[in-house]
């Protein structure tokens, strides 16, 4: 690749399985060869527990990258796993909304950081459960933007809130910005309304929905108290397969936008 794509995963409902893809489907690309950056844009950082950073090893963090001197490079930390890196936050991020407020050009500050980039492929930003400011630098940095939604009641309903921000800021700030594709998480074949929003969810978004379906899996709950991907926590796990699937249409996906 010769341009980095950055991709924000973001739905402002929280418990949907943000945090869980963000990791998740960095790991798989980085597993297929891809050279992967994790932005952990949540004042709870749980992507940077998820992927091995404890907090007290988080020298430079994205609240740093916001707000600070200090680059992209210069503010990355080195995984267990081969080609993914990450930029982990802590709880200064919670503050970031106030603390921000009066700085000139407050939603471009990630977008001018991310800049010209080309020694990564795929920039992943996990974005909080808010569409607030954070959120809002993520989607004017982004190419693209990858919503998690559970298989749930009243999914699609918090959904329009989403796809309306998304509107505001290609009008506003990132006209190129895209929907990148409606990811279904938790789902249980098993259950009615499981199968219910998901039909739902392809007769209203058509082609946006993914066909990879991320299944209810305890070793997908499991792995985040253990500090790694599941990928790395049980390789031969459904929902280990479920990511490296979803990374294989992902690419495929990429590759026809290409």
């Amino acid at each position: 690749m010769s341009e980095t794509r950055i991709i924000a995963v973001a739905n402002q409902k929280g418990g949907v399985g943000k945090t869980t893809t963000a990791i998740n489907l960095g790991a798989a690309l980085a597993e297929e060869g891809h050279k992967v950056v994790v932005i952990d844009l949540d004042p709870q950082g749980n992507a940077s527990t998820g992927l091995g950073v404890p907090p007290e090893a988080r020298k430079l963090t994205s609240y740093d990258l916001l707000a600070g001197d200090q680059g992209l490079m210069e503010s990355l930390q080195d995984t267990a796993i081969a080609n993914l890196r990450i930029v982990p936050s802590n709880s200064d991020l919670s503050s970031a909304d106030f603390q921000l407020a009066n700085r000139p050009g407050r939603t471009q500050l990630l977008r001018r950081k991310l800049a010209d980039q080309t020694a990564i492929d795929y920039i992943l930003i996990d974005c909080p459960p808010a569409l607030g400011l954070l959120t809002l630098n993520a989607m004017v940095a982004a190419d693209s933007v990858l919503v998690p939604l559970q298989a749930e009641f009243y999914a699609l309903e918090g959904l329009s809130q989403l796809l309306m921000t998304v509107r505001e800021v290609r009008q506003s700030a990132n006209p190129d910005l895209r929907i990148e594709g409606v990811l279904l998480t938790m789902a249980d074949n098993r259950n009615n309304l499981s199968q219910q929003v998901e039909a739902d969810a392809r007769n209203t978004l058509s082609g946006l929905v993914y066909r990879t379906v991320i299944p209810r899996n305890v070793r997908l709950s499991e792995a985040p108290s253990h500090a790694m991907p599941v990928l790395q926590y049980d390789s031969n796990s459904k929902g280990s397969a479920a990511y490296r699937e979803l990374a294989k249409e992902f690419l495929s996906r990429q590759s026809v936008a290409a």
